[in-house]
C-alpha cells in the first residue's frame, strides 16, 4: 500500500474514532479531488491529506499550498451543489502524517 493511501486510510480510522462519519473519500471532478469529506452532527468537514515518512520534503501540511486551498474551496462548493448535504456549519481540516503520527489541524484554512 502506498504511502498517501495508507495515510488517508488511517485518516478515516482517526476520525471515525471521534465520531465522524465519513460521506466521500476522494471525490473527484476536473479540477481536483477532495481526499475526506465527512460530518459529525451538523458539521460536514472537507479535509485534505497528507502523508510523509520522512521531513526530507518538509512537514506533510506544508504541502498545502494557497493553490490548493483555493481549488479544495471550489471543490467542495461544487460538493454542496451536487450532493446537496444538510448541514449549519462546514469547515476545511488538515490531517498531516508523519511516520503514522497524526496531527489534525481543525480549520486550517
Amino acid at each position: 500500500m502506498t504511502v498517501w493511501r495508507e495515510g488517508e486510510e488511517m485518516a478515516c480510522r482517526y476520525l471515525q474514532r471521534r465520531g465522524f462519519r465519513i460521506l466521500d473519500r476522494n471525490f473527484r471532478m476536473r479540477t481536483g479531488e477532495i481526499d475526506i469529506i465527512a460530518r459529525k452532527g451538523d458539521l460536514i468537514i472537507f479535509c485534505e491529506v497528507k502523508a510523509r515518512e520522512g521531513e526530507l520534503f518538509g512537514k506533510p501540511f506544508e504541502a498545502v499550498t494557497e493553490r490548493k486551498i483555493q481549488r479544495i474551496r471550489r471543490l467542495a462548493e461544487s460538493y454542496i451543489a451536487f450532493k446537496k448535504p444538510d448541514f449549519e456549519d462546514a469547515r476545511f481540516d488538515v490531517i498531516s502524517i508523519e511516520n503514522s503520527k497524526i496531527e489534525h489541524i481543525e480549520n486550517a484554512f
